[in-house]
């Protein structure tokens, strides 16, 4: 996620939410339809550049291998915060980017039951 004004859009009208290991901030029905994602891991908390862009990247490859789950129609901005002074190992990264998705999935996410539709394997006896 780049630029001044789609930033300025998330952190002004976005939804908040923490799960353990990470914050987020999310905005649904973004102009492009696309999913995008910035990554926030604070100066204040890690003073070596090093250690921040690990947990940089540890979170965005822990989105590129989830990111199919996320089932939110018209696109959404996703800001992850990293909020604790401690550094997480991967696998406690993917579980936090994991429970992020399905956070967005109950809020935002398609109901079967609302379109009408019956799912492919129920109805059959």
């Amino acid at each position: 996620m780049c630029g001044k004004t789609g930033i300025s859009r998330l952190l002004a009208k976005g939804k908040h939410g923490n799960v353990p290991g990470l914050r987020y901030l999310c905005l649904t029905g973004t102009e492009t339809g696309l999913n995008r994602i910035m990554v926030s891991v604070p100066k204040k908390m890690f003073k070596r550049a090093v250690r921040r862009n690990l947990l940089k990247r540890r979170i965005r490859e822990s989105w590129r291998k989830q990111k199919h789950l996320l089932a939110v129609e018209g696109g959404v901005d996703l800001l992850f915060m990293y909020p604790s002074k401690e550094v997480l190992s991967y696998e406690d990264i993917y579980a936090a980017v994991g429970k992020v998705i399905e956070a967005l999935n109950a809020r935002y996410g398609k109901n079967v039951s609302d379109s009408g539709e019956v799912p492919a394997d129920e109805g059959k006896e």
